[in-house]
């Protein structure tokens, strides 16, 4: 074989099926793994007839590249990545380009952008969402870093992307970590939608007493209107799954749920940004709470627990009205997480100097990753007006949404809240909304009591909003203007 194209690192689920998809689009490659056998076993069965190469240490795998030399990384992320960088650097020239293409930190992937540019070599990381089936057949992709490396690298990735409309879910994000903080927040919105999701199942078994089949047929439903999303999907097709004695499989699924740390990354990001990201937080503090199963099953003797699953012939009646309202829930609750998501964008852009395309951004989640919805087309169109709106929250298409889902999102939430059940994500989107368009709030309490007992001062309402003020509040009740 001449010369490979690319070089790919790691031949795990994703490694080895982002491999396969650049094969198929005529892409000559050379991989490895640190365990040979694995490299060896891939060239051999699904490797098989294809122009790829297998390389039994990191300086074949160099050897067998042509120039600029461009490698793949997908190794778990952390310390595995500089690992391998460590190795692969002393065998590299100029010019060069090393793509991590796992789940890693972006403030990592900051430090190793400038890192390798001292040295002259293209870094980049990308962003891989879909999961086994998207890297095979058409993943979302991310890439930011040194655009010194997008010429070279845009046309293969852009043919192994997801196309909508014949458009690449792939397009460059900008310098640095910008590519990898773009999938974090996918990432974090992801968590949000899933416990939303899930929050609604809860809501439709132990509140209204729906069967798995009746809560399928609801969600295929969902899945060929509005809510439109792969998620929504796949849902349905879990609660139709029979366990081998016939029951919902589902059921016998353990409810203590892991998490590989991007969600947390997202909630703490948020907190560092001083943006409002509270459903996704909710989300993340969903999946901890989950984890203390013991705990809860204690409690649950304890304090007592709302019942397993309420009966049917007492649900039966309210059933149509509460399912359209967790449906509108469901819809308003995922609004806000996408336009506390895109606050959080906007705001790192600014602080981290990124000129972010966020109305491309949502084009790249059109398909192929598994935030995909039938709405990202609207966020799209959201920043191509003139002005753009402040939040997608003001824009025309959402507000109107949500003002016409508002009244069943707010059912849905009372019936979370007299049936025992919890909803975290449902009932922090909706007291988000009701703050965010609450234009005189409680803060001014906050004020006065931070004023009171640490004399951190206050603005007033009828005075100009650079003037500082304290009261004696314990003293004579008298009010100063600071300098």
């Amino acid at each position: 074989m001449s010369a490979a194209d690319i070089g790919v690192i790691g031949l795990g689920v994703m490694g080895s099926n982002l491999a396969l998809n650049l094969s198929d689009k005529g892409y000559r490659l050379s991989v490895y793994n640190r365990n040979f056998d694995v490299t060896a076993e891939f060239v051999r069965s699904k490797g098989q007839g294809r122009q790829i190469a297998a390389a039994d240490s990191l300086a074949q795998l160099v050897g067998q590249l042509g120039h600029p030399r461009v490698i793949l990384l997908m190794v778990t992320a952390g310390r595995a990545v500089d690992a391998v960088f460590e190795q692969l650097l002393p065998l590299l020239t100029p010019g060069d380009i090393l793509i991590d293409g796992g789940n890693s930190n972006y403030q990592d992937s900051e430090r190793r952008w400038r890192d390798l540019a001292a040295r002259d070599i293209h870094f980049v990381g990308m962003g891989v969402s879909g999961g086994e089936d998207g890297a095979r057949h058409g993943p979302s992709l991310m890439p930011g870093g040194a655009a010194a490396a997008w010429p070279v690298i845009r046309d293969m990735f852009q043919a192994i992307a997801a196309k909508v409309d014949g458009q690449p879910c792939c397009q460059w994000l900008g310098e640095g970590g910008a590519g990898h903080y773009v999938k974090m927040v996918h990432n974090g919105i992801e968590y949000g939608d899933m416990q939303l999701i899930a929050e609604v199942c809860h809501l439709m078994r132990r509140a209204l007493g729906m069967s798995h089949d009746e809560m399928a047929e609801t969600f295929a439903g969902w899945n060929r209107g509005r809510l439109e999303s792969y998620l929504i999907e796949i849902t349905g097709n879990i609660l139709r799954q029979r366990d081998r004695d016939g029951s919902p499989l589902v059921e016998k699924i353990l409810d203590r749920a892991g998490q590989k740390g991007t969600g947390v990354w997202t909630a703490h990001d948020a907190l560092e940004q001083a943006v409002p990201l509270t459903l996704i937080s909710e989300a993340v503090h969903a999946r901890m709470l989950s984890a203390r199963k013991a705990e809860r099953v204690a409690a649950a003797t304890l304090l007592g627990s709302a019942p397993a699953e309420a009966p049917a012939e007492a649900a039966a009646g309210q059933r149509v009205p509460c399912v359209d309202a967790l449906g509108d829930a469901l819809y308003a609750a995922k609004l806000v997480s996408y336009a506390q998501g895109f606050m959080l964008l906007q705001a790192a852009a600014a602080n981290h100097g990124w000129a972010l395309p966020f109305g491309d951004i949502a084009l790249l989640w059109r398909a192929g990753c598994i935030i995909r919805s039938r709405f990202l087309g609207d966020i799209k169109a959201s920043f191509a007006r003139d002005p753009v709106p402040q939040s997608l929250l003001q824009d025309p298409f959402f507000a109107a949404e949500l003002k016409q889902a508002e009244s069943g999102w707010r059912r849905a939430v009372m019936l979370a809240v007299g049936s025992g059940v919890a909803a975290p994500a449902l009932g922090s989107a909706l007291a988000f909304y009701d703050g965010y368009r609450c234009a005189n709030g409680s803060a001014n309490i906050l004020q006065a009591q931070r004023d009171y007992f640490g004399a951190h001062s206050y603005q007033r309402v009828d005075r100009d909003p650079s003037q500082h003020f304290h009261t004696d509040w314990i003293g004579d009740g008298a009010e100063v203007q600071l300098p």
